[in-house]
This record gives structure tokens, C-alpha cells and sequence, in this order.
């Protein structure tokens, strides 16, 4: 595999509005909204042709959001920052800040969805 293994993501919502203003909110992003018959999508930024994964909220009927075993990280220069943010956004912390050795730090936290998400950064 010559490329990294993750390439989209989505994150399943209720109240979309909702889940977009934490997003934005949280991560001082605009999503934009993506044409997908009978899906609402509305997609972080991306880069084409960069490294990373990009992805979206999705509001479609049969497919709840919380619970679910997928945990997406988002790249921060701080994850405290963005932590402390989304305590502000409406969401909530799971796990503070803490250290993942060499390979940075890392805080969880719920969204206003009830998704779990993590915040990666190397300070």
C-alpha cells in the first residue's frame, strides 16, 4: 500500500444544522454542502491531491448517530484548543489532553450528535 489507509470518512447526525455549528465551531472550518440525492452531506475541507482524509456529516434516514465504533481523528496544533472548544460548542470531553509518546497527544470528546471524536496534535 503506497498510499495512507484512510481516505473519507462520515459522521452520522440527526439535527444536521446543529451538528454543522459544532463542527465549525470546534475545528474554525466551513462545510460545504455536497450534492448526494436523498443524503444531506456537508463536507470538511479537503485538499486534493495532500495527504490526509477528508469526509462529512451525513443526515440519512436509517443510519443513527452515537454508538457507533468509528472514531475519526482530527489534526490540531493543540488538541487542548479544540478540546476546549467543543466543552463550548455544546459538545462535551471525554478525555483531557494526554500524551501518546512520541507520536504526540491526543483528547476525545462527544459532539452534539453523540458521535465520540478524537483531537490529535504533536504538542
Amino acid at each position: 500500500m503506497n498510499e495512507n489507509p484512510v481516505r473519507w470518512f462520515e459522521i452520522y447526525v440527526q439535527e444536521m444544522a446543529r451538528a454543522k455549528s459544532f463542527y465549525e465551531s470546534v475545528l474554525g472550518v466551513k462545510l460545504e454542502a455536497l450534492n448526494s440525492p436523498g443524503v444531506e452531506m456537508f463536507a470538511f475541507p479537503m485538499q486534493m491531491g495532500q495527504g490526509g482524509a477528508s469526509g462529512s456529516l451525513v443526515r440519512m434516514e436509517g443510519m443513527p448517530s452515537g454508538g457507533n465504533s468509528t472514531l475519526v481523528y482530527f489534526g490540531c496544533e493543540d488538541c487542548a484548543v479544540e478540546a476546549a472548544r467543543a466543552a463550548q460548542a455544546g459538545g462535551r470531553i471525554c478525555r483531557e489532553k494526554f500524551s501518546i509518546g512520541e507520536y504526540g497527544f491526543c483528547a476525545l470528546a462527544v459532539d452534539t450528535e453523540g458521535n465520540v471524536f478524537g483531537l490529535h496534535s504533536m504538542t
